[in-house]
């Protein structure tokens, strides 16, 4: 008789310890990441920036990271940011987000890379999110992508002086460059 490992469940994240790491949930399973560095977080605060001016013109909420998002009872995820439009606000609940986000970006570090070109963009994508970009620090690009029929389908790489633009908020664009101190 094969022994089955435990479940886990959005009902035990609240027994995880609070020691900056990153606790997630897929199919059950409970991944842990290492906190962030710095330099990961200097990223994450330019692309903060940058999509608090689609906020400040009313397109929705960013929100930065520590902040679950509940996609099922065995599955969670905590994004570095994500966007969701103004009429979507009410996904969020009681401090977490309920529902699909409609932009999730990730940071690549040394720690999470494997995760977030992983397990996390195969359930971003079963889930529905329909803009996902991930941004290398290293090699200073964004590379975006939409959701499709059969998942996520890559969108030209950008990078140094290309403009980063989501048809969620129209006209709101920022060069690369500016995402990486």
């Amino acid at each position: 008789m094969a022994l089955r490992k435990p479940l886990f469940s959005v009902d035990d994240l609240a027994h995880t310890p609070d020691d900056g790491k990153r606790y997630e949930i897929m199919d059950g399973e409970l991944i842990v990441s290492p906190a962030p560095t710095f330099e990961h977080q200097s990223v994450v605060t330019r692309f903060a920036a940058y999509l608090m001016r689609a906020e400040d013109e009313d397109y929705g909420r960013v929100v930065v990271a520590p902040v679950y998002v509940i996609f099922g009872r065995y599955r969670t995820a905590q994004p570095d940011l994500l966007f969701i439009r103004r009429e979507r606000l009410s996904i969020i609940v009681r401090g977490k987000v309920r529902g699909v986000p409609d932009l999730v970006v990730e940071v690549l570090s040394p720690g999470t890379r494997r995760a977030d070109l992983g397990w996390k963009m195969t359930l971003y994508a079963r889930e529905g999110v329909p803009y996902y970009w991930v941004a290398d620090p290293v090699a200073r690009t964004v590379q975006p992508y939409r959701l499709g029929e059969e998942g996520y389908v890559p969108e030209p790489p950008l990078s140094g002086g290309d403009a980063l633009a989501c048809p969620l908020f129209p006209g709101i664009t920022t060069e690369v460059d500016r995402l990486f101190p």
